[in-house]
């Protein structure tokens, strides 16, 4: 039977592989002052897991608060253990772990929330999209700004399998199915560490919304601008980390996202 991985070692390789949220408080900060004029202070991280980046956040300054919300106690629990435990006494009385669903009325608003690592494909029906887009825009401040991560292109429903070494692990990314009737699709994450590969580590069952569609629900949701951004090139044929806003662009076979709506 195979060992199966320690609880610290799924969330440690998982934040390794994927998640990258200096680079998204980098750009939450950019944006948000490009169309308000200075930074946010509050954020409220969604489907937020270990809600690392919800630490990181209240780090910045002492006016800076966060909050992340997540159903699965597990997550909340090695990030209690292993980020907000890092946090000094000050910063930890403005991060709040709420263990609950994102669907729920909160009683604070925010500056800025983001559902990243495409978390809201968990949603498959338009209506419920719809439902958690108002109930994000009701819980921002008036100079408020939702951002959301997506990806695409001609490889992402794909069945097959991505593979990526690390310094210590290798991440395989793999689509299991996709079913173009409904656009649902099953992907896996499996890890190979210290000599033995981990499989099915992490199970999505998603439905692939496209940038167009979720502008469109956005817009329907009631915010007032929705603005796509795509990723510059390095000349080698990856992106070079910059994301501007843009209208029209070339697809590729992979390629990874954001959309800013503001309230």
């Amino acid at each position: 039977m195979m060992a199966k991985l320690s609880l610290e070692d799924k969330y440690k390789l998982y934040e390794a592989s994927v998640q990258n949220h200096e680079t998204d408080i980098d750009f939450i900060n950019k944006e948000y002052k490009r169309y308000f004029k200075r930074k946010p202070l509050t954020l409220r991280e969604d489907f937020g897991g270990t809600a690392a980046m919800a630490c990181d956040w209240v780090r910045q300054s002492s006016d800076h608060k966060a909050w992340g919300v997540d159903l699965d106690s597990e997550p909340i629990k090695y990030g209690r253990e292993n980020h907000y435990s890092r946090l000094s006494d000050a910063e930890q009385s403005r991060m709040e772990y709420i263990e609950g669903n994102v669907l729920e009325d909160r009683n604070f608003k925010s500056d800025v929330v983001v559902a990243f690592n495409f978390s809201y494909f968990i949603f498959k029906e338009r209506e419920v999209l719809l439902n958690y887009f108002k109930k994000v825009r009701e819980g921002l401040n008036d100079n408020g700004a939702f951002f959301v991560d997506l990806f695409g292109g001609t490889d992402a429903c794909q069945e097959m399998v991505e593979e990526t070494d690390h310094d210590d692990h290798t991440y395989f990314w793999d689509c299991e199915s996709f079913n173009p009737i409904t656009s649902e699709v099953l992907y896996y994450i499996h890890f190979k560490y210290k000599g033995k590969k981990h499989e099915k580590v992490f199970t999505y069952d998603w439905r692939m919304w496209g940038l167009k569609e979720l502008q469109d629900i956005m817009k329907e949701a009631g915010f007032s601008s929705v603005i796509p951004y795509w990723e510059g090139e390095d000349g080698d044929g990856g992106g070079d980390g910059n994301f501007y806003p843009a209208k029209k662009e070339e697809n590729c076979e992979s390629w990874v996202t954001y959309i800013c709506a503001l309230k």
